[in-house]
């Protein structure tokens, strides 16, 4: 089957071999991972985080500012992990980034990494002097104890909801990531989150993709067609165990394989990105079928 017209219409292309290449758009979020450990092994992690994984060190202030300095005026820097919570740097490397970018997000379990008083306190303190340019993102894999319970471990809803109540009644700005890998459709997914907000009286509208994601599961069902590629508009930092310096990934949903890194600069990584994994699936990019 030819695939051409659809990768055109979709600003693609396919190499020779049949491989899709993402054209690269411009830098419009930048990733930093802060380290690949966290305090809990969730079931499918597609970044295989665990107490015990530090295959991606930790990145430092030092690490972070010359990325930061080479993107000015970013609308948006994501920090993820692992649990970000668990770098000690955290707090200095996200003042960092609310001096130089529009906002920065961080994606969290919502548990005792980001409960601990010194990092509480010095969450407060981005608070005053940033505001709502500083968003925590909460993982809920499902508006059920049990299903968040059986991907993560028993009481870790009970923990997060609590961090997350916490969060809310201090004035932050929260988001929720909820998981696509259930049964129900997204409709229903969200009518069930709706309900526990409503429950937990959080100011949270569950119908509004921007208050609660539940993106393409990694590795599950592909991605809608059109659906912009992450490596299009994104780039990831990260710190190998061992290494000198950090470099830049094509995509922070591939952060061991070799084949996605793309130099140790942001304009080395200006450039295209062939779709060779299976997680390219998830964001509508598999390679051309023959």
């Amino acid at each position: 089957m030819d695939h051409s017209r659809d990768l055109a219409q979709a600003g693609q292309s396919a190499t020779a071999a049949g491989a899709v290449q993402v054209p690269f758009a411009g830098l419009g979020q930048l990733w930093l991972n802060a380290g690949s450990l966290c305090n809990i092994t969730c079931a499918h992690c597609y970044m295989e985080s665990s107490p015990e994984n530090d295959r991606l060190s930790y990145l430092t202030v030092a690490d972070v500012v010359p990325f930061l300095d080479q993107a000015p005026d970013l609308p948006e820097v994501v920090l993820t992990g692992g649990e970000p919570f668990m770098n000690p740097d955290i707090i200095e490397i996200l003042r960092a980034v609310l001096a130089r970018a529009g906002h920065a997000v961080v994606l969290t379990n919502g548990m005792g990494p980001m409960q601990r008083p010194r990092v509480q306190a010095g969450l407060l303190d981005l608070l005053r002097d940033f505001g709502p340019r500083l968003v925590l993102r909460v993982s809920l894999d499902h508006f059920r104890a049990d299903r968040h319970d059986g991907e993560r471990r028993m009481g870790a809803f009970a923990r997060t909801v609590q961090g997350i109540d916490g969060l809310l009644g201090r004035g932050f700005r929260v988001e929720v990531a909820g998981r696509g890998r259930w049964p129900e459709d997204a409709a229903a997914l969200r009518a069930g989150y709706a309900a526990l907000f409503a429950a937990r009286r959080w100011p949270l509208d569950a119908f509004d993709p921007a208050q609660l994601s539940i993106p393409a599961e990694i590795g599950g069902t592909p991605a809608e067609a059109g659906a912009t590629p992450a490596c299009a508009t994104g780039r990831m930092v990260v710190r190998r165990k061992g290494a000198a310096a950090p470099v830049v990934l094509a995509c922070p949903f591939l952060p061991y394989d070799p084949r996605f890194e793309m130099g140790a600069t942001l304009a080395e990584a200006a450039r295209p990105v062939t779709a060779l994994h299976p997680h390219c699936a998830a964001c509508g990019v598999a390679p051309a079928a023959a």
